[in-house]
């Protein structure tokens, strides 16, 4: 059995906030499963829940700030307890040494159990500066290992494992059952190592996939920072090269 396939709307920014309603028809019309967000438009909970059931779309996530995460937790419970979004995902946050690795681990903890107690789960996505080493660790294994399992689950994403130099599907493996967001994003044969569509580049996202189901993933998200076509145009490729794939499979 396939995972089922969402896009993380940070992809789609600009044209979100010309109209926030139409991209998500858009992102239904192309067939994706379900979106992840990156902000939700000003509109209220119910309102959204209301929109995406009429599109047979799900949520499959929510990147929040950290800040936002420590300042304003209580609403966001409520919130994505009405808009029926289980994972709340921390994208970023920035580090100078081990120690601020340690003192994000506790505040993660904190914050990755009070939304255990309210039937949410946190996440927190990599980009490449997690994985430097520290005392011959790498940064991000110090995190998940400061924090429990139940209270803090891994957003692995495949590209940044991979432009950090490491193998992504061995990475992934390190974290089987830890893992029910994965990120999938492609990356060009150039010097630069540009983003590019789903099928265009050369990471193995078969591969990924495959390896994602055997970690007991939930979600695969298409994401794509920077686009040189339209977004929407490549969103779609990308979704078009996954079902040539046989990643793909009918909505749940």
């Amino acid at each position: 059995m396939s995972i089922p396939v969402a896009v993380q709307l940070y992809t789609l920014r600009d044209a979100l906030k010309e109209d926030f309603m139409g991209t998500l028809e858009k992102v239904a019309k192309i067939g994706y499963q379900g979106v992840e967000f990156a902000g939700f438009g000003g509109f209220d909970a119910l309102e959204l829940k209301a929109k995406l059931k009429t599109l047979n779309l799900k949520s499959a996530g929510a990147h929040i700030s950290l800040d936002e995460l420590k300042s304003n937790l209580q609403e966001i419970i409520k919130y994505n307890l009405q808009l029926g979004n289980k994972h709340i995902v921390c994208p970023w946050a920035s580090f100078n040494n081990k120690e601020d690795y340690i003192n994000l681990a506790k505040s993660l903890e904190i914050i990755g159990k009070e939304l255990k107690e309210a039937g949410l789960q946190l996440c927190y996505h990599n980009h490449a500066h997690e994985l430097e080493l520290y005392d011959g660790e790498y940064a991000l294994d110090i995190l998940f290992n400061q924090v429990d399992s139940e209270y803090l689950k891994a957003e692995i994403d495949t590209y940044w494992v991979t432009y950090a130099g490491l193998d992504a599907i061995e990475y992934m493996k390190k974290y089987s059952g830890r893992t029910p967001l994965i990120h999938i994003k492609d990356m060009a044969a150039t010097k630069e190592r540009e983003f590019t569509e789903i099928g265009n580049g050369t990471i193995d996202i078969k591969a990924i996939s495959e390896q994602a189901k055997n970690n007991g993933a939930q979600w695969l998200i298409v994401e794509q920072d920077i686009c040189k076509r339209n977004p929407i145009e490549s969103v779609k490729i990308s979704f078009d090269n996954l079902k040539k794939m046989n990643v793909i499979y009918e909505r749940v």
